[in-house]
C-alpha cells in the first residue's frame, strides 16, 4: 500500500487513486482508464525488478546447516591501523576458532561457548558470522591467542622490516619495504611502501 494509506487508513485522493465512479462523472472514463492503465504498468515494473534483486540475492544465499553441539569458526575483522584502513589485506586471518554451539538463540542466531580470553565479546552471532567447521583427527590446531576487541577486530602493528628495494616507474623511483606485521608468519610479510611506513 502507499505510505499514506499506511499511515492515515484510507487512500489518497490524489489524480492516480481517482478510479472511483464518483471521480468518473467529473474526469472522464478514458482519463480515468488512462490513469488505471499506468499505475498497472509502474506496479508490473517494481515487481519485476523486484523480482530479479531477489534472484541476484538469492545466488549468494545458502541454508545454514548449523545444529547445536556442532563446532564453528567465527568471522573477524582485522585492521593495520588507520593507515592501512581501506586497503586490501590478503593474508590476514579471516576466522578464529572453532568453537561449540551452546543453543539456538533464533532462527539466524546461535550462542557459541567462547573461551575466557574472549569473556567481553558478546557471545550470540548471527549465522553469516559463522562458518561450519568439519573435523578432522589429522588436524592440529595451534592455540593462537589474538587480542580482539568489543567489535571482533584486531589492529597489527609492524614488527620488523625484511628487505627493501626500489621500484622505477615513468615518473620517478618508489622504495618498498617487506614488512612482517604482528600476528603473522614470516612467509605472510607484505610489501608496502616506504613513505606509508614511516608515516
Amino acid at each position: 500500500m502507499a505510505p499514506f494509506e499506511a499511515l492515515y487508513g484510507r487512500k489518497c485522493r490524489s489524480p492516480i487513486c481517482w478510479d472511483d465512479s464518483t471521480e468518473a462523472v467529473l474526469l472522464g472514463p478514458q482519463m480515468i482508464q488512462d490513469m488505471v492503465d499506468k499505475v498497472r504498468v509502474i506496479r508490473e515494473k517494481i515487481r519485476a525488478a523486484q523480482d530479479r534483486q531477489k534472484s541476484y540475492a538469492d545466488l549468494r544465499r545458502r541454508d545454514i546447516e548449523i545444529a547445536v553441539g556442532d563446532k564453528v569458526l567465527l568471522k573477524v575483522s582485522p585492521m593495520r591501523g588507520v593507515m592501512r584502513f581501506g586497503k586490501r589485506v590478503k593474508l590476514s586471518k579471516t576466522f578464529i576458532g572453532p568453537y561449540e554451539i551452546l543453543v539456538t538463540v533464533g532462527e539466524v542466531t546461535k550462542r557459541l561457548a567462547l573461551p575466557p580470553a574472549l569473556d567481553r565479546v558478546h557471545n550470540v552471532f548471527h549465522v553469516s558470522e559463522l562458518r561450519k567447521y568439519i573435523s578432522d583427527p589429522s588436524h592440529v590446531l595451534e592455540a593462537e591467542m589474538i587480542e580482539l576487541d568489543d567489535a571482533l577486530t584486531y589492529v597489527e602493528t609492524p614488527k620488523e622490516i625484511l628487505d627493501r628495494k626500489v621500484r622505477k616507474t615513468r615518473h620517478g623511483e618508489t622504495i618498498l619495504v617487506k614488512v612482517l606485521w604482528s600476528n603473522h608468519l614470516v612467509e605472510e610479510a607484505t610489501w608496502e611502501a616506504d613513505e606509508n611506513m614511516k608515516e
